[in-house]
């Protein structure tokens, strides 16, 4: 694998490949779908907790699905490729992928493991990705309780040094994806309750949760491209959340369930109701691209569909994004079959 280039190396062949890229056909443009239907699939998955896989017997049933940290790539081109077929003869058109610790990354070597992926090779990818009619979409997530990919810096949040690292990996990747149209930022469930079972438990609040995603945002945005987050914190914090989460962003809020009453009562500390949190979204003019999953029940995407039709205006609502939140391992391929099926059926609903 071709990893020690450097940051001008990098910016150079990425340079060469887009003036390839302008001299193609125009059968090669990239997709850009109007509406997009998408499935988010893992390359890289040391984002749930960082105990290693080792210390994590006792949790054994759990990890079926839960990202554990791993010195080691834990992916399936074969599996990969075959979904990502079915994906394109379904009608699907929109591929969202988590990276982590499966790209490598010209700024910062130190973050690749066992088996990451060379610029080059992935650069590849794409490009097949691209010709089967797919979008892809880049993930990283900086939430505290899912950026184990970052490795040491996991435990710099909010220091000079963590701010450097993140922006030079969305740079990175930004060159990489060839400017996409969005960057998914993560920022999902940071919260103590999240991290029982980490190591340490690092959780920012108030000004500095909002200190933090802002100046992730204002990285990806000043590359051109527009930032993408999971909508939870409007779970805890509805009216700050409305206040101050800039229109630019695109939302996913994601509820995983078929149960849309929105007169359903609230538990613990929260504000707000993932299905309701859909419409309060909505009141507020943010766009959104809603997600179910098959994670507890099969009918999660068609009752997500019925219930955005009716509640959400086609001007804003723009796409279905299925998370089915498992590795992308021989194991798991026919739990990704069932999701992009479901999402086909779902297509026809609209």
């Amino acid at each position: 694998m071709k990893q020690m280039q450097t940051r001008r190396e990098f910016i150079g062949a990425g340079c060469a490949a887009l003036a390839g890229a302008a001299a193609k056909s125009p059968a090669a443009v990239r997709p850009e779908p109007a509406f997009m239907w998408g499935v988010l699939l893992h390359f890289g998955v040391n984002i749930q907790c960082d105990l290693p896989v080792t210390q994590w017997g006792k949790y054994k049933g759990e990890d079926l699905k839960l990202m554990t940290a791993a010195d080691h790539v834990r992916f399936d081109e074969g599996v990969f490729d075959r979904i990502t077929d079915r994906m394109a003869a379904k009608g699907l058109n929109t591929i969202v992928m988590d990276l982590e610790e499966a790209l490598y990354y010209p700024s910062h070597p130190e973050l690749a493991v066992k088996g990451t992926w060379g610029v080059e090779r992935f650069r590849k990818k794409l490009e097949q990705l691209r010709a089967k009619g797919l979008e892809p979409i880049p993930k990283l997530n900086f939430s505290t309780t899912h950026d184990i990919w970052l490795k040491e810096y996991h435990k710099m949040v909010s220091t000079p040094q963590y701010y450097r690292v993140c922006a030079d990996v969305i740079a990175d990747v930004i060159d990489i994806f060839d400017t996409p149209r969005y960057f998914h930022i993560g920022f999902d469930e940071e919260t103590h309750e999240h991290q029982r079972k980490h190591s340490i438990s690092i959780v920012r609040q108030g000004e500095l949760w909002w200190h933090d995603f802002l100046f992730i945002v204002k990285e990806v945005e000043k590359r051109g491209v527009r930032a993408w987050c999971w909508s939870d914190k409007i779970w805890h914090a509805k009216d700050e959340f409305l206040n101050r989460m800039p229109k630019s962003v695109l939302q996913s809020n994601w509820y995983y369930g078929r149960n849309f009453n929105l007169n359903q009562p609230l538990k613990g500390e929260r504000q707000c109701n993932p299905p309701n949190a859909y419409v309060e979204l909505e009141k507020a003019g943010f766009d959104q691209v809603p997600t179910p999953s098959n994670w507890s029940v099969d009918d999660s995407v068609s009752s997500t569909v019925a219930f955005v039709r009716q509640h959400i205006s086609p001007t804003r609502l723009k796409g279905i994004l299925a998370a089915p939140w498992v590795k992308t391992l021989p194991q798991f391929e026919k739990l990704h079959e069932e999701q992009v099926d479901q999402m086909a059926s779902a297509k026809l609903q609209m």
